[in-house]
C-alpha cells in the first residue's frame, strides 16, 4: 500500500509487458474505431428534405434498396460525378455524390416532374 495525503491506496507496479500490452490493445481499439468510422462515412445519408419527400410520397426503402443506392453512388463517384440522378425501379433520387447525400426522391410514374436539372450523371441502380 502507498499513502497519498493520509489515504492508503493500493500500489500496482507497471511492468513493461503490461504497458506494451495496453498500448497494443489501445492500437487495436483505435484501428477498429477507424474502420467503423470509415465504413460509416461510406454510407449514404438522406437530407431532411429527402426524408420529408420519402414520407410524403410514401416511398419506403429496404436495406437492400439502400445498398443499391450506395453502390450507384460509388459508381458515380468513381466517374467523378458531383450531382447524380440515381434511377432505381420506379424511383428517382438526386444525390450529391461528394457528400453521399440523397437530396430528394421522386416516384417517376406518379410525378409531373419529368425534368431534372443541375445533374452531371445518371446511374441505374441494379
Amino acid at each position: 500500500m502507498a499513502e497519498i495525503n493520509g489515504v492508503s491506496v493500493p500500489f500496482i507496479p507497471i511492468v513493461g509487458n503490461e504497458s506494451t500490452a495496453s498500448r497494443k490493445i489501445g492500437r487495436e481499439a483505435s484501428n477498429q474505431f477507424d474502420a467503423i468510422f470509415k465504413q460509416e462515412l461510406e454510407k449514404v445519408k438522406f437530407s431532411n428534405h429527402a426524408m420529408k419527400r420519402l414520407e410524403s410520397r410514401n416511398i419506403q426503402l429496404s436495406d437492400n434498396d439502400i445498398n443499391r443506392i450506395e453502390e450507384a453512388v460509388q459508381k458515380a463517384e468513381a466517374k467523378g460525378s458531383k450531382d447524380s440522378l440515381v434511377l432505381m425501379d420506379k424511383t428517382a433520387f438526386i444525390v450529391n455524390v461528394p457528400n453521399k447525400t440523397v437530396v430528394t426522391a421522386v416516384e417517376v410514374e406518379n410525378s409531373n416532374e419529368n425534368v431534372f436539372t443541375n445533374i452531371d450523371s445518371v446511374v441505374f441502380a441494379v
